[in-house]
């Protein structure tokens, strides 16, 4: 493994938390890392290994992790751009234009996940991003290094795929990160239902069974999920479930945030 990398993108129900208490768990012997729901990252880039295979099913994210890969001076550029022109007007000139070029893409994609409403991804039925503009103004961080992102993703392939066909490539060698966006069955929790439409509990159960199988072909796996009984139930036969505790995001005043626990599986254990 090489140096962690801060990840360029805040994401909801991102692991920068989990990176920064519990890496260790993530700690076994793997000739290649595999995350089937990659989001920002941070797993990838806090572990930074030397062979990866990375997927979402967002295509916009993997053609914003390419650009990064292949041209970051260029994404780096652009995004100096909308920094030097952002207001509030200039947010919504963005979010309506059609970029021609993938660089030009990425970086509208970094520039809104950075400047919208808490960092969520969302569009209509047309496939056009329609999260209104947050709270936030900063477009470019002290620390962002695009050069060290670049160098980590040359070492990834990337993938737009469902979670499935993933993980039917993965076995002996492959150490597997899931993280799904968290769904219960029957439950009654607001941000959980939110997921649902993304998400359902079919695909949790499918999820569970497409590990299953590649454990029995020999990959490692190690999963977040909501720690619900139900998806409890779809892993205490298949791995070691240990729970671990995070502040709540949720709410809107930070005042209001609490203590929550979240389930982390795995097939192997450490030590």
């Amino acid at each position: 493994m090489n140096s962690a990398v801060k990840p360029i993108l805040k994401w909801p129900g991102g692991k920068r938390w989990f990176a920064n208490k519990y890496l260790d768990l993530m700690q076994v012997d793997a000739d290649r890392y595999v995350e089937p729901f990659v989001g920002s990252g941070a797993l990838f880039f806090a572990l930074n290994p030397e062979d990866a295979l990375l997927s979402d099913a967002n295509a916009n994210l993997i053609e914003m992790y390419e650009a990064i890969q292949s041209e970051w001076k260029n994404v780096w550029t652009k995004l100096r751009a909308h920094a030097r022109n952002h207001s509030d007007d200039y947010y919504y000139r963005v979010r309506s234009s059609k970029p021609t070029s993938k660089a030009g893409r990425a970086a509208q994609f970094i520039y809104l996940n950075r400047t919208c409403f808490n960092g969520i991804y969302r569009v209509n039925r047309k496939g056009e991003f329609n999260v209104p503009r947050g709270s936030k103004d900063t477009v470019l961080f002290d620390d962002d290094d695009f050069e060290a992102v670049a160098e980590s993703l040359s070492s990834a392939k990337l993938f737009t795929s469902d979670f499935e066909s993933i993980i039917d490539l993965c076995g002996q060698g492959d150490l597997i990160y899931a993280d799904p966006p968290y769904t219960a069955n029957h439950n009654n929790n607001g941000f959980l239902k939110y997921n649902e439409k993304l998400f359902s509990w079919s695909d949790q159960i499918r999820l569970a069974k497409c590990l299953e199988k590649a454990g029995e072909r020999g990959a490692l796996f190690v999963v977040s999920n909501a720690d619900h009984f139900s998806v409890r139930e779809l892993y205490e036969e298949i791995g070691f479930i240990e729970t671990v505790g995070r502040s709540s995001i949720l709410a809107a005043d930070s005042t209001k945030r609490c203590l929550t626990t979240e389930i982390v599986v795995k097939n192997f254990s450490v030590g």
